[in-house]
């Protein structure tokens, strides 16, 4: 399978009974073309605030995606390693 585009993600997201409301899908677009982030990175962003919060924080991923945006990330790894720093994770 290709690369994942923000919108599957969205319905992978439904599938698993996980549904955002289309002012957070928009507001996830917004950032999106906020920061120029490629849809991996802002599928792992999304990924990464809906595991810390436990719910959708727009200021949270925003926040998140303009830090990795700005690091340049672009693996699984350098992600982890990231939230790690950051003490969201156990190291």
């Amino acid at each position: 399978m290709g690369k994942q585009t923000v919108e599957q993600y969205f319905d992978f997201l439904a599938s698993k009974g996980f549904r955002l409301g289309e002012d957070a899908r928009n507001f996830i677009r917004f950032g999106q073309q906020y920061t120029g982030a490629n849809d991996w990175l802002t599928i792992m962003a999304l990924e990464w605030t809906l595991k810390i919060q436990k719910h959708f924080d727009g200021s949270f991923y925003l926040s998140l995606l303009e830090e990795l945006t700005q690091r340049q990330t672009i693996t699984r790894e350098q992600v982890l390693m990231f939230m790690k720093e950051k003490g969201f994770v156990g190291r």
